[in-house]
């Protein structure tokens, strides 16, 4: 098999396979991974950090579903500390960064947590909990790891859902042209060149200015600039195809258009269509970060690595560069291995 395949392959299948996991596998599994803890931002990738884990409310069952998909809201309050230790029936904790100040947990905390269990000299062992933070955390506190698995979800559903409306547009827009030729043909490529007389990105940002900020516009308006592309490779198959001796025979056999179009050519080109598709793949990826990074994309507090990329920019000169480095990996990665792929699957079709 290709090498360009397997390498590609593999990596977006893990990636598939983490995506899909999500909130199961990650640190984080409150919802967009947006737990703060502003006491330990900016945190350097493999930290440990002890915290106080103060129950905050009766335990609520979250089934496997629902938490793969949309995560579970914490029935907790963490506090970050140094360490701690129970005298005279109370639970006193130095600060985390801290070695000079110890406090007392609050009234309300102490009876918070005799709810759930029996104070004694035990105490620390059920409530004292330790975390690591494999990529570290941000400004913010949030676990960069959890954020970076939740927003290739993004991605990849940018990916697919634009690559799917760019399919239907431009593979019915190049069949007609192709096919038809004629009017149609001049019509249709008169579109595609005022299409391509404007650049991807800024067509993007007016059709996302036009349809407003949001998830689903993002979606659409990333697809609405990937089909003319995939209607000028359908159209030149399309037209090489048509004059093939089968098709004549179709015709002299009575079949409609349509038949002829979607039965006889159309699984003839599936080849081309499947390269293309996969560079739009990345194409979408790269757009989408663009606009998050630009803030003009999917908005805050569904986490995206474009927006990752923005809150973190600034660190790059200082000594957090890796707030921006790793999620701009995770897009050079992601995007590399659709295109590896493409190549692979295009020097399957075409030896030559």
């Amino acid at each position: 098999m290709n090498f360009s395949i397997i390498v590609g392959g593999f990596i977006i299948s893990f990636t598939i396979l983490i995506a899909i996991l999500g909130y199961l596998i990650i640190p984080d599994q409150t919802p967009y991974s947006n737990a703060q803890i502003l006491e330990i931002g900016c945190l350097a990738p493999m930290s440990k950090v002890k915290f106080l884990e103060i129950p905050t409310k009766e335990v609520q069952s979250s089934n496997f579903i629902n938490t793969m998909l949309f995560g579970k809201h914490s029935n907790s309050t963490l506090i970050p500390i140094n360490n701690a230790y129970y005298k005279d029936n109370q639970i006193f904790y130095t600060e985390y960064g801290s070695t000079l100040i110890t406090k007392n947990l609050s009234k309300e905390d102490q009876a918070q947590i005799q709810k759930f269990y029996k104070i004694d000299d035990k105490i620390l062992t059920k409530i004292l909990t330790e975390k690591k933070y494999f990529f570290g955390t941000d400004k913010y506190g949030r676990d960069v790891l959890s954020q970076i698995v939740i927003g290739s979800r993004v991605s990849l559903s940018v990916g697919l859902v634009s690559v799917l409306i760019s399919l239907f547009i431009g593979v019915i827009a190049g069949l007609v042209a192709g096919y038809y030729r004629g009017i149609a043909d001049d019509i249709i490529m008169w579109i595609i060149n005022v299409f391509w007389t404007v650049p991807s990105l800024l067509l993007v940002i007016a059709i996302t200015f036009a349809l407003g900020k949001g998830f689903w516009q993002v979606f659409i308006a990333i697809g609405f600039t990937m089909w003319v592309e995939i209607a000028r490779i359908v159209r030149g198959q399309v037209m090489s195809i048509r004059e093939k001796e089968y098709i004549y025979a179709c015709k002299t056999l009575g079949y409609s258009d349509l038949r002829i179009m979607f039965r006889h050519i159309l699984p003839n080109i599936v080849g081309a269509i499947t390269v293309i598709s996969a560079s739009n793949f990345s194409t979408a990826i790269l757009l989408e970060a663009g606009l998050s990074f630009l803030g003009i994309g999917i908005q805050p507090p569904i986490p995206t690595w474009g927006s990752m990329i923005k809150e973190n920019y600034s660190y790059i000169l200082l000594d957090k560069a890796y707030l921006s480095i790793i999620p701009g990996f995770a897009i050079m990665f992601l995007v590399l291995s659709f295109m590896l792929l493409g190549n692979g699957i295009r020097d399957k079709f075409d030896p030559k």
